[in-house]
């Protein structure tokens, strides 16, 4: 009864999260944002930043369960120093936050704003089409989840293997090597936030960042409480797609703005199409009346759905047995 009214608060926290950004946005825009206004709204701002955070969030959750699945309860003494390592990662994406707009503060004196939000934004859309791509979430979960389960079962064994003489040294070494398996898992997912994060925020400020970075964090600590702690067998596959597709629809608006603040600067001509599209799809969706963005999306949504196809037609081969762990072994339907 107690776990159930525990889960039961938490989903409220999550929708009451909601609630308030919407609030928020009747109060500060009376009602709602001027559609003609340039630039992405705010509030499509906040929820591209909850999405993108989330996303990463998920990913990282997921590769800490794979990798301290079986320590929790047998082995507490090595889960320990990963979790150890796991906040030392959340601390150092956030210094690196503040260094990435430390850089860019100093180069604000030197380059003109609309150069820095176009080479930025174009560094996150490379960056988010990386991980969009059906390659390298194979290789992540095949080989990224396996590498850091291979690294943890030769720490592990090391110490178990160890004579009396040398176990301390053994132990000492091990244990730092645990506590970077956990950093390793986190920061890599929080260095790819604090680069996505950085051409919103030039946007649309960084209070607006934080609104959407706290609402990811309400989904991100549910998640990883039935996942940590109540040992709940989440339905992450689901999830996973879920996130992915809304991910995409991320990318789309992404992709438009980009192409749009390149423009801007000066660094892509602007060919208007005979077609009217109205102002509010601009600010809502990044969709604008020239042929450089719409191309470049359509381009952006034949990679991912091509991509797709890829991975599924790659699945159909056949695979070598390999002791490595998938997104299909970890803890899938609920």
């Amino acid at each position: 009864m107690a776990r159930s009214a525990v889960r039961t608060a938490l989903v409220c926290a999550g929708a009451a999260a909601l609630v308030a950004v919407l609030v928020w946005q009747a109060v500060t825009s009376a009602g709602s944002p001027d559609p003609t206004a340039r630039g992405i709204s705010r509030t499509t701002a906040i929820l591209d930043t909850a999405v993108l955070v989330y996303r990463e969030g998920l990913e990282c959750i997921l590769v800490l369960s794979a990798v301290v699945a079986g320590l929790m309860r047998t082995q507490k003494v090595y889960w320990k120093p990963i979790a150890g390592g796991a906040g030392i990662g959340i601390g150092a994406t956030l210094v690196t936050w503040f260094i990435l707009v430390g850089i860019l503060q100093l180069v604000s004196g030197t380059t003109s704003e609309a150069n820095i939000q176009a080479a930025t934004g174009l560094v996150a859309i490379i960056v988010l089409l990386i991980v969009m791509n059906w390659f390298f979430h194979r290789i992540y979960w095949t080989g990224w989840i396996s590498f850091h389960n291979r690294k943890k079962q030769e720490l592990i064994h090391s110490i178990e293997q160890a004579d009396g003489n040398r176990l301390e040294a053994v132990k000492s070494v091990a244990y730092k090597g645990l506590v970077l398996l956990g950093i390793a898992s986190v920061y890599r997912e929080g260095f790819e936030v604090d680069l996505f994060l950085q051409t919103i925020r030039l946007q649309v400020g960084t209070a607006n960042v934080l609104l959407g970075t706290a609402i990811a964090l309400v989904l991100i600590g549910v998640t990883g409480y039935f996942t940590f702690i109540a040992h709940q067998k989440l339905p992450y596959k689901r999830m996973l797609v879920f996130t992915g597709i809304m991910l995409g629809v991320v990318l789309e608006i992404m992709v438009g703005e980009q192409v749009n603040e390149m423009q801007g600067a000066g660094w892509l001509p602007t060919h208007t199409i005979p077609v009217h599209i109205p102002d509010w799809m601009g600010i809502w969706l990044s969709v604008f009346n020239n042929w450089e963005s719409i191309l470049a999306q359509v381009l952006a949504a034949v990679f991912v759905i091509g991509s797709y196809y890829a991975a599924r037609s790659e699945r159909r081969r056949p695979k070598p047995t390999e002791p490595s762990q998938s997104l299909s072994e970890l803890p899938a339907e609920g």
